[in-house]
């Protein structure tokens, strides 16, 4: 350990301590994550109820969704999944409201109320953010996922990781690395990964849900994503979509789609992938993955959005046509500035059709 990694560990348990005296302080506690939650925002969040209700006997701790829609179908596994309660039916005014996975506080859609009515605020995350908030913000984007951060909570606690707990938070953090293959797939990542196989977390069991139990219509999806993807700028950006169409016609789910990313990103030769999804309201909610040195959340965020350097996601309100128009040119300019070239001038004009590249 180096002494930068030093003053990071140092400062974590200085805020794990003083999320300590909040809940310390706190009867009624909430924990959520951000909308469109994925693997890690459901693990962590599941396991974080469950460590603070076994060391802390008495409290009374409820997992929030901070959307209307249920737990996504490939995640309802998760030990502990069927007590989420939907933000919108939470009457309560907590004493402490836990932020996990997230450092956005619009990106609590729903929650956000509850958020605001709340007596204390935590977060726990691992999101780059400038502008934290709440009584004490523990943000380390260096941490592979929320899912490290709250495993060594519970280390920081002495608690005993249960099964459940542990196959939470393995699930958390084999999905936000890609199964181990992104880049924040890091030696703490895997040294948490290990400690909670060790506690009964089952790969397998995971790997079986979360990868290997698709419905047929998303493989129908999938098909039709995989026919679609077309390359841009000499190959170097990959690109594809589904559509409200897409969805109806092949009776997928809009929370099946999280993997399709993947799909668009192993395009050979590809540095930076795009896929596209039409919700049933209309937006387009846009996943940018990088696979080298590119910082791709710029282009994220400059679309309302956020994330890391190398995995980054926003929500349009504009179409699928629209979006692309205005996406692709500025990844053109974050692979032309990291080659120190002069980006392209954007055509403010310039419109793509559907399934062309440029």
């Amino acid at each position: 350990m180096n002494a930068g990694d030093e003053n990071v560990f140092a400062e974590q348990r200085e805020k794990f301590g003083r999320i300590c005296a909040l809940i310390d302080d706190a009867t009624e506690i909430v924990v959520c994550a951000h909308t469109d939650p994925d693997g890690d925002a459901l693990g962590s969040g599941l396991a974080l109820a469950q460590i603070i209700s076994q060391h802390w006997v008495g409290k009374h701790v409820t997992n929030l969704l901070a959307d209307d829609a249920p737990v996504p179908r490939l995640y309802r596994f998760l030990p502990g999944a069927e007590s989420f309660v939907h933000a919108s039916d939470y009457a309560g005014t907590p004493d402490l409201f836990i932020v996990v996975d997230l450092s956005v506080a619009p990106r609590l859609n729903k929650a956000q109320p509850v958020l605001e009515r709340s007596r204390h605020i935590a977060i726990m995350d691992h999101h780059p953010s400038t502008t934290p908030f709440g009584d004490v913000a523990l943000i380390r984007p260096d941490a592979a996922a929320a899912g490290v951060v709250i495993a060594e909570f519970g280390l920081f606690l002495g608690a005993h990781f249960t099964a459940d707990i542990a196959n939470c938070l393995f699930c958390a953090i084999v999905t936000d690395t890609g199964r181990f293959q992104y880049q924040n797939a890091d030696s703490e990542a895997f040294e948490c990964a290990s400690m909670l196989v060790d506690a009964g977390a089952s790969p397998s069991m995971i790997s079986l849900n979360v990868y290997q139990s698709f419905r047929l219509a998303y493989l129908h999806l999938e098909s039709v994503v995989m026919g679609r993807i077309v390359t841009f700028d000499h190959g170097r950006i990959a690109y594809s979509y589904a559509t409200r169409n897409d969805l109806e016609r092949t009776g997928a789910h809009p929370d099946e789609c999280d993997g399709l990313i993947d799909v668009v990103r192993s395009v050979e030769g590809s540095e930076v992938a795009l896929f596209l999804k039409e919700l049933p309201d209309g937006k387009v909610r846009g996943n940018l993955r990088s696979k080298g040195k590119h910082d791709i959340s710029v282009v994220a965020r400059s679309m309302g959005g956020g994330g890391h350097k190398a995995a980054a996601g926003f929500t349009s309100d504009g179409g699928i046509d629209a979006t692309l128009a205005c996406v692709l040119p500025q990844l053109q300019a974050v692979l032309a500035a990291a080659d120190g070239e002069a980006p392209a001038p954007r055509n403010p004009q310039m419109k793509l059709e559907l399934g062309k590249g440029v």
